[in-house]
């Protein structure tokens, strides 16, 4: 299992050995040994699986307000997608900076997005799969998100705002400067 540092602090990328042979392959795709070596104490509780059928479907810029924050560590299983964390911690020197990774069934990547940032994807193909294991429970009532296109972000989403496919709760979600602070930099 190969584990990199990103340019922001926090967010991991995984990529799990595979070993394949004429009958396909096999790979740990999750070892809590190797993985909390790196990211540190870590306990999931909820695996989440979203499919999306179209190129260019949004999903985020989500998080869960304290106390029900959530880290993720999400891999996809089908298709490819352009996924994003953006750090939201008060006090953290890349503070409404984003890391994007391309993720895909292909690579076998996976992306650690601790709490404290934001979390979200493009699917950049049709017919994509994600699967995320989550470190709290969804809490509908801590559930929120930041506008996928917050100009203050600058993501470069690879879909223009007019064929992006989003719910209504992303299109109108707030702008970064219009939430509280809800995390803390802890250096």
């Amino acid at each position: 299992m190969k584990i990199e540092t990103l340019p922001i602090e926090g967010p991991l990328l995984i990529e799990p050995t595979r070993i394949g042979d004429a009958r396909g392959f096999f790979s740990e795709a999750f070892r809590a040994d190797r993985f909390e070596e790196a990211a540190g104490p870590v306990r999931f509780v909820q695996d989440n699986h979203s499919a999306s059928a179209a190129r260019g479907t949004i999903r985020g810029l989500h998080y869960q307000k304290e106390p029900r924050a959530q880290g993720k560590l999400i891999r996809v299983t089908k298709g490819a997608i352009l996924d994003v964390a953006v750090d939201i911690r008060v006090g953290s020197p890349t503070y409404g900076r984003h890391v994007a990774v391309e993720l895909s069934a292909e690579n076998w990547r996976q992306l650690w997005v601790p709490t404290g940032f934001l979390h979200g994807f493009c699917t950049l193909v049709e017919d994509v799969e994600v699967i995320y294991k989550v470190t709290d429970y969804y809490s509908r009532d801590h559930d929120a998100g930041v506008r996928w296109d917050d100009p203050d972000i600058g993501v470069a989403w690879p879909i223009s705002a007019e064929d992006a496919r989003l719910s209504d709760k992303d299109r109108t979600a707030p702008l970064l400067r219009e939430i509280g602070s809800e995390f803390t930099y802890r250096g």
